[in-house]
């Protein structure tokens, strides 16, 4: 499999299988930030995974700002939008994708013409 026809699977992954528990929380207690937030700390476990997809998000959101500028990358905006409504979970394989398909049309733009 492609490497950019394997990040788009991930991009379906990390969108389905975070939401597949956000969605029930929401019909269940609505936009509630307090108790979220209280569930996310509950315990030193998923504090750690909390904190560690917090840090993560950081992470993400420099390496696009910088990688993408650094490789021009058309669209990384959108990759930002996935960190924000998803997560990490799909914004990395979002910007690998973009960042695949910029390094695939640069390669074929310095590729010599056929004789």
């Amino acid at each position: 499999m492609k490497p950019k026809s394997l990040y788009l699977v991930l991009c379906v992954a990390g969108i389905a299988l975070p939401y597949s528990q956000f969605v029930p929380f929401l019909l269940e207690h609505g936009l509630d930030a307090r108790l979220f937030l209280e569930q996310l700390f509950s315990n030193r476990i998923s504090a750690f995974f909390g904190l560690d997809v917090i840090v993560s998000a950081l992470v993400v959101l420099v390496f696009v700002r910088i990688d993408g500028r650094r490789v021009e990358v058309k669209h990384r905006w959108v990759a930002i939008v996935g960190l924000l409504l998803v997560g990490v979970s799909l914004a990395l394989p979002l910007f690998l994708y973009l960042r695949e398909e910029r390094l695939e049309r640069l390669h074929e733009s310095q590729a010599p013409l056929p004789a």
